[in-house]
């Protein structure tokens, strides 16, 4: 199954773009390059904030506007914030106070940097990596809920994580955005926002239809994009719920599924 008169690809990062441990590999490289040359647009939408895209666009060369923080917030390829969403205060603080209620981290994304009251917590040496960011350790993050672009409940628990995703929604309503961007992320951000409105924000800003924007990833944060894409591709290492949103499977983030997924749905 080929796509037809694809114009742009949108790709989610963790879990589709890198590896397992955050490499972009050679052929990922090479796909990016081959679009380029057949005159298709890239850019990327994450879970992310802009610091962890820096080394993102250096390697692939990105030139295009890039989503942030599930593309609650807007940055060009200098990172330099183009359109930007933050949680409202009240809903920020209602989601940290349940969060902690539940009995897993918290880390809060503002002002450009990344918060969090325990520097040798579950995940924060892997969230070092991923960002190439060292985190700014404070006890005070109540003091940043007026300012947040994205809030984070980590757990090395996945199906507490599952379970408070729903108990989070019900409690906020359509005060936020809530996804599982991991199965150890749970991932709030601004209300309305998510990665299938930056797609809309894309089509409109770059003249391109929606129909002919494909779209890769793997959670449950891609499947909005999806929603807004002409050709979803899902990983083969996505959920089941993930795969059935798409038009397209192709291989784990393991085994170079998005270049293999290029190769065989995108280019002519």
């Amino acid at each position: 199954m080929k796509a037809d008169g694809i114009r742009l690809v949108v790709s989610d990062v963790d879990g589709t773009l890198v590896t397992s441990d955050k490499r972009l590999t050679q052929a990922t490289v090479a796909a990016v390059t081959r679009l380029r040359a057949a005159g298709i647009g890239f850019t990327i939408a994450s879970a992310r904030p802009p610091v962890g895209l820096r080394d993102l666009v250096a390697t692939l060369e990105l030139d295009l506007p890039m989503g942030a923080y599930n593309g609650a917030t807007v940055v060009g390829p200098d990172l330099a914030v183009l359109e930007e969403h933050l949680i409202p205060a009240p809903v920020a603080r209602a989601a940290a106070e349940r969060l902690a209620g539940e009995g897993v981290d918290i880390w809060v994304f503002a002002r450009g940097a990344w918060y969090l009251r325990d520097p040798q917590g579950p995940y924060a040496d892997l969230e070092r990596r991923t960002l190439a960011a060292e985190p700014r350790v404070t006890d005070d993050l109540a003091g940043l809920l007026g300012e947040a672009s994205k809030i984070v409940g980590v757990s090395a628990d996945p199906a507490l994580l599952a379970a408070c995703e729903g108990r989070l929604q019900d409690a906020l309503g359509e005060g936020a955005t809530i996804h599982r961007s991991q199965p150890y992320y749970l991932d709030v951000t601004p209300p309305g926002r998510d990665k299938g409105q930056f797609v809309a924000w894309l089509s409109k800003h770059l003249g391109i239809p929606e129909e002919r924007i494909a779209t890769f990833g793997d959670a449950a944060n891609d499947r909005p994009m999806f929603a807004r894409s002409g050709f979803p591709v899902a990983m083969g290492n996505a959920t089941g719920a993930v795969k059935d949103a798409a038009r397209a499977v192709t291989a784990d983030n393991d085994s170079d599924g998005f270049a293999h997924g290029v190769e065989a749905f995108i280019l002519p």
